[in-house]
Formats: C-alpha cells, sequence, structure tokens
C-alpha cells in the first residue's frame, strides 16, 4: 500500500539495547551517533535515528543526544502516574528523564511479564497523554505461525492497541513494529514476503481503523535478528518502513551499516 503519501515516511531506525550496555559504553555509542546523524544529514539522507538505553542510562542518552534529531526512548512503562510499583518507572518519569519516545508491547515483555493486549494499551495511553511518542510491538509466536494464525494475531493486537486513536495522533506519534516472535534473538529473519504481506495487512487494517491517509502515513517497522546482511532485501520493501534492532544495536559499526542501508529505500519513496 505504498501510496502518494509514502513519501512521508522517512526509515525510523531504532536501537533498543535491553538490558545491555553501561553508562560509559552509552556515552561512547552516543558521540559516534551524532557522528552518523551529522554524516546522514550532510548527505540529504531523511534517515531517522532512535535510541532506547536502559533505564539507568536514560538520563545521560538524553542528555548526550540533546540538539539532535535523534529519538531517546524508555523501553516500556507503567500506565500509572505514581503509586507503589516497586522497580516500575511510570510513563511522565519516562519523559521526566528526557526522552521522547517509549516502546510498549514489546514480545519479551508479553511473554517474560505477561502483559496483555488492555495492559500494552493502557501504557500506550499513557505515555501518549505524558508526551511521549511511542513504539508499538506486535508480532506472532512460531506456534502461532505454524498453526496459520498471524493474521488472527497482529490483527487482535493491532486492534487492541490503537483502536479509537485518532488518524492525526496514530501518523505523527505512534510507531508500529511487526517483530516476529520466533525471529526475535534467534538469528532467523522473516523473508521479505513475509514481512510485506504482513506489513500490508497491518496498514490495510489501520485504513479501515483510521482512515487511509493516517495509515499510509504511519510508519511501520520490522523487528527480529535484524543485522546489515538481511536488512536491504526488507527495506525493499514497500511497507517496511524501518527497524528496531536490537542484538545488532549493541555493536555501533552493525547499527550504522543498518542505518546507511536504509538511505536508498528513503530516497526511492
Amino acid at each position: 500500500m505504498a501510496g502518494p503519501t509514502a513519501a512521508a515516511r522517512a526509515p525510523f531506525i531504532v536501537a533498543n539495547w535491553k538490558m545491555n550496555l553501561d553508562r560509559a559504553m552509552a556515552r561512547d555509542f552516543c558521540v559516534r551517533l551524532r557522528g552518523l546523524e551529522g554524516e546522514l544529514r550532510q548527505e540529504g539522507s531523511v534517515v531517522r535515528l532512535g535510541l532506547c538505553p536502559s533505564f539507568v542510562a536514560l538520563v545521560e542518552v538524553a542528555a548526550a543526544l540533546a540538539g539532535t534529531r535523534i529519538a531517546v526512548g524508555g523501553q516500556t512503562c507503567r500506565p500509572e502516574a505514581q503509586g507503589a510499583f516497586t522497580g516500575e518507572v511510570s510513563a511522565r518519569m519516562v519523559k521526566d528523564a528526557g526522552a521522547t519516545h517509549v516502546i510498549v508491547g514489546h514480545s519479551e515483555r508479553r511473554r517474560l511479564f505477561h502483559e496483555t493486549d488492555s495492559e500494552v494499551r493502557a501504557r500506550l495511553d499513557a505515555a501518549l497523554a505524558a508526551g511521549l511518542d511511542v513504539i508499538f510491538c506486535l508480532g506472532e509466536t512460531q506456534d502461532e505461525r505454524n498453526a496459520g494464525r498471524t493474521d488472527e494475531v497482529v490483527l487482535r493486537q493491532l486492534e487492541a492497541g490503537l483502536r479509537g486513536l485518532p488518524g492525526d495522533t496514530l501518523s505523527r506519534r505512534v510507531t508500529i513494529a511487526y517483530e516476529p516472535v520466533w525471529a526475535i534473538g534467534t538469528g532467523v529473519t522473516a523473508t521479505p514476503a513475509q514481512a510485506q504481506q504482513v506489513h500490508a495487512l497491518l496498514r490495510a487494517q489501520l485504513a479501515e481503523l483510521a482512515g487511509g491517509d493516517a495509515a499510509a502515513r504511519t510508519i511501520i517497522q520490522y523487528g527480529g535478528s535484524v543485522k546489515p546482511e538481511n536488512i536491504a532485501d526488507l527495506f525493499a520493501s514497500p511497507d517496511v518502513d524501518g527497524a528496531l534492532v536490537g542484538g545488532a544495536s549493541l555493536e555501533f559499526p552493525l547499527f550504522a551499516a543498518i542505518a546507511r542501508l536504509a538511505t536508498p529505500a528513503a530516497k526511492a519513496r
């Protein structure tokens, strides 16, 4: 569904460090990331970059990247503004730390911490209310794909997470990340055809939920064992608008290579 407004979908490449890298490593990465962003800008690239460090490094990363166009995000948030939730962080706290974005619904949060569709939606609503933009994750497990339930699962997650959002809010403040759970951390990546099929399905359903213009403008990333060797073909798919990068984002040269490979796709749209 790469319509006339697809040119507005500048590829968005986001590093999700999960529970990795200390503050010293984060500082070094940020110095190099600022350099990469400057180089891409000089080259005329419209690729957008983002970094989601651990909460321990969030304030430091936000300060190090201040003044750039690089998005800084938390990896999750609680829906409550405050309260007796030991070890948790509210959306308002993520915003106060200097973040512009937050991830909600990552498959590891759904699987390891048993977050339900309704809980993910509560986090998304809290994040938007706090002034954060959202990277909303969804995806099917291997068993669900083997059972032919991929469409059912991702459409359920999409509708539970985004139904009722105004089209302008959806297209400006929400990025969708399709992460087939069977590809995360396994070294197995969805084929371009598999990714494009799901991304096109999601975009078609977004049109039903919020209108065709909002759907055409909404960024849909791919996530799942992303690396330089496989991402170029994925970026060539018309409905793949970037990547949520896990393991490969821990090494700056790999992340930089992925960001550079998004540039031809950006210029072609």
